[in-house]
């Protein structure tokens, strides 16, 4: 399956900060892949942080947006 607007939401909004939450039936894998949030590349920032539900498991996972992709990647 491919990226889902209505999966998609704001849990809390602050000065510049999003935190989002996305709930899909398909693995953290393909939810995670560089790319799958490109269609909302616009509303996203780097340093956003989202929690992710999947069908194998549930996430947190930090937000970069560049030119090429919207990536999300563990937490350091």
């Amino acid at each position: 399956m491919a990226f889902q607007n209505k999966n998609l939401s704001v849990i809390a909004y602050a000065n510049g900060f999003t935190l989002w939450h996305y709930a899909a039936n398909e693995t953290l894998t393909a939810i995670s892949a560089s790319g799958y949030f490109n269609n909302v590349a616009t509303l996203m920032n780097t340093g956003d942080i989202i929690i992710i539900n999947a069908s194998n498991g549930t996430s947190i996972k930090a937000i970069t947006v560049s030119s090429e992709a919207v990536t999300v990647a563990a937490l350091s």
